[in-house]
């Protein structure tokens, strides 16, 4: 089969330099992310790992234009997000970014069919019929494409979350605990498609995940500690995984 990988990014696909993220005020300030420096490389599987509290899922919605920086820059490719206006940064995210979340946030009156093609319906743009074919096809949805979500399993559902992700052919996706509420067979398809579609697609994945299981699907892995980057880690096996987290107090839930 021949899949067209997206366009290459320049400068990587995101990257955010000196990120600090506060809540609260005075006595009462918490510091989510600590001048945070860390770039995340077109065509690469990254997942985020640290003990609960240090700012992984802060980091992955900073980064994703989710949420606002307190100071610092994010760039998407080499677009600086600070600098749009609100409407700007939409089209960013709706032309440029994917997402997949640990709850689906499926519409339930939609088909998958419809939940799939929901984005580029928003906005205004007909799909490549090719290229959602053959997401279909590798996610085993052919047969799924008139269900609603609640005619899903929870693995069937998150595959349809994450064909909606790749549809529109995002530069990069965002994934926060995908495999979170699945069990283990869904989550090694799930995982195992995601790692498919960097190797295959040439596409980039930013997930957070407390599950060293998930993490050894990825190319490469950033601990964060208190807000801060801890280290990295290359080409990680569940074992490699386990011994980090324990040295960096835990796994987090």
């Amino acid at each position: 089969m021949t899949i067209s990988a997206p366009a290459p990014v320049s400068l990587g696909a995101a990257r955010m330099e000196q990120g600090v993220k506060t809540y609260g005020t005075g006595d009462a300030e918490v510091r989510a992310l600590d001048g945070i420096d860390v770039s995340f490389g077109s065509g690469q599987f990254t997942a985020i790992m640290g003990p609960s509290g240090s700012g992984k899922s802060t980091l992955l919605h900073c980064t994703a234009g989710l949420d606002e920086l307190t100071s610092g820059r994010v760039f998407i490719g080499d677009t600086e997000l600070n600098t749009l206006n609100d409407r700007d940064l939409t089209l960013l995210r709706r032309k440029k970014v994917g997402f997949v979340f640990q709850s689906f946030n499926l519409i339930p009156t939609l088909t998958a069919r419809e939940n799939i093609l929901l984005p580029l319906l928003i906005a205004g743009e007909h799909h490549d019929t090719t290229w959602f074919d053959q997401v279909v096809d590798i996610l085993g949805l052919g047969d799924r494409l008139s269900h609603r979500p609640a005619e899903l399993s929870g693995g069937q559902q998150q595959r349809v979350a994450a064909a909606r992700a790749l549809v529109s052919r995002p530069e990069i996706i965002f994934a926060d605990e995908p495999s979170g509420n699945l069990d283990s067979n869904s989550a090694a398809e799930l995982l195992d498609f995601l790692r498919r579609a960097v190797r295959e697609f040439g596409q980039t994945i930013v997930m957070v995940t407390h599950d060293p299981v998930a993490a050894s699907y990825a190319n490469r892995i950033v601990f964060l500690e208190d807000g801060r980057t801890s280290g990295e880690m290359l080409d990680p096996t569940t074992d490699s995984v386990i011994d980090r987290m324990r040295n960096l107090g835990g796994q987090s839930k």
